[in-house]
């Protein structure tokens, strides 16, 4: 690799994190940087789900003090998480990456208008708000996380996204927490895949490691930082950011 391409690769580990933290979709960054810089699409995906898995430690120690609100969620949560991303990773090998990513553009569309209109929907459906920790995932939210999961298994990008329009729905308010529970479950999510590709001999461990020490780097600055943040600011950076990500994989998908 060149200086330049050992420059870029970090960067965009590092821009990933950040977004990670706060939304999702940093994979929409590293996956095209890891391919301009010679990787073939399988070895790149796999790749960075690798270092990005690795890199969410910054993200999820930077969040520790709002996992035991959403502990109950996590734990109901978990099992369609793991056999979803495990799935995910086990359909790379045998389906073409191109004929599902397809669909990414449109479930970035309809989560991001899914999170910015929860408020309004949650007043329709459930006009009296239950406590936090009261909250129970119905079936639909969790057949949700298991779709969501195989497709984080598959190839990932805007996951963060889908996690947290499916928090809201089900009635989650305080943001910090919805993003502990979203960035836990989805790095459980890319470590059940990121195992599956190890195994399958499929990374690139050069660059999964320069790109893991500019993620981890970015995960912990943009999950430390939020939370000094108000959640409207917050919020309004997930919309930001989503609506960004949709509009650059429809440009990527229809060019």
């Amino acid at each position: 690799m060149t200086a330049t391409e050992i420059i870029a690769i970090a960067a965009s580990g590092i821009a990933a994190g950040l977004i990670n933290a706060i939304a999702g979709g940093g994979t929409l960054l590293t996956f095209p940087v890891l391919m301009v810089c010679g990787t073939p699409p399988i070895i790149a995906n796999a790749t960075s789900t690798l270092a990005l898995v690795l890199g969410t430690s910054g993200s999820v120690y930077g969040y520790r003090a709002q996992l035991p609100a959403v502990r109950g969620l996590l734990i109901r949560f978990l099992p369609v998480s793991l056999i979803g991303g495990l799935l995910g990773s086990v359909l790379l090998l045998y389906y073409p990456e191109s004929s599902f990513r397809r669909l990414v553009p449109f479930l970035m569309l309809f989560a991001t208008l899914l999170f910015l209109t929860q408020g309004l929907l949650r007043k329709r459906f459930s006009p009296t708000p239950s406590p936090q920790d009261s909250i129970k995932p119905d079936s639909w939210a969790l057949l949700f996380q298991f779709v969501i999961s195989i497709y984080g298994g598959y190839f990932g990008a805007g996951i963060g996204i889908l996690m947290l329009a499916t928090m809201g729905m089900l009635g989650l308010t305080d943001i910090h927490q919805m993003n502990a529970l979203k960035t836990f479950l989805g790095s459980l999510i890319n470590l059940v895949a990121a195992t599956y590709f190890v195994h399958a001999g499929l990374v690139d461990w050069t660059k999964a490691g320069i790109l893991f020490l500019g993620a981890i780097g970015g995960y912990f600055l943009g999950s430390h930082y939020s939370q000094r943040l108000p959640q409207k600011i917050i919020r309004q950076l997930i919309i930001l950011i989503g609506l960004s990500m949709t509009l650059i994989l429809f440009y990527i998908q229809f060019r």
